[in-house]
């Protein structure tokens, strides 16, 4: 089936637009597709209301063979070669078409939010990965370094010798003595 073709038999059920598709032509209302025209005939959107109305009239399902399996497309179903003659009837058929393929839009359309959802998790994975990091990091900065460590010991032990409180750490870094008076208390002692 060429474009020509396709435009004079939907012609009674009004202006469709018509695209290149697989091996064949899309064919669609206001965005919607509802219909596939390929090598193998013409197939309409079906849904649980449309899939009777097909099986009534001996109609299959769209279905594939690929190199390892046949694959049945299960929304579409071949159209009645019937109505080929009948473009009256074939109207009223895609109509039902573009219906079923509206509602399939919509149940589409509320399912979204779940992906949303997963965004949300996937952020929500994101920050219990940062608030760990931060964790870590203030884990780290709270911890004192062995430098720190070791003159917060010599102030205990000088402290219990005295018999005095150990002066904190800020108190201590402002009293330090330069360096060569250190050293030669040290040596004194």
């Amino acid at each position: 089936m060429d474009r020509e073709f396709l435009t004079d038999l939907f012609a009674d059920f009004g202006p469709v637009t018509i695209r290149r598709m697989f091996s064949g032509y899309g064919i669609s209302v206001d965005g919607v597709n509802f219909a596939l025209s390929l090598r193998a005939g013409l197939f309409f959107r079906a849904d649980d209301e449309t899939i009777p109305r097909f099986e009534a009239e001996g109609s299959k399902p769209f279905s594939y063979q690929t190199s390892t399996r046949s694959v049945t497309v299960a929304s579409y179903w071949q159209l009645p070669a019937r109505l080929f003659d009948d473009t009256e009837e074939l109207s009223e058929w895609a109509r039902a078409a573009l219906g079923a393929a509206q509602r399939a839009a919509l149940k589409k359309r509320a399912r979204k939010p779940r992906k949303s959802k997963t965004a949300q998790v996937k952020t929500t994975q994101a920050d219990k990965a940062q608030a760990r990091k931060n964790r870590v990091a203030e884990a780290k900065a709270a911890k004192p370094s062995a430098k720190a460590r070791t003159n917060k010991k010599a102030r205990t032990t000088k402290a219990h010798a005295t018999g005095k409180k150990a002066p904190s750490a800020a108190k201590t870094s402002m009293k330090r003595a330069p360096a060569g008076k250190a050293r030669a208390n040290a040596r004194s002692r």
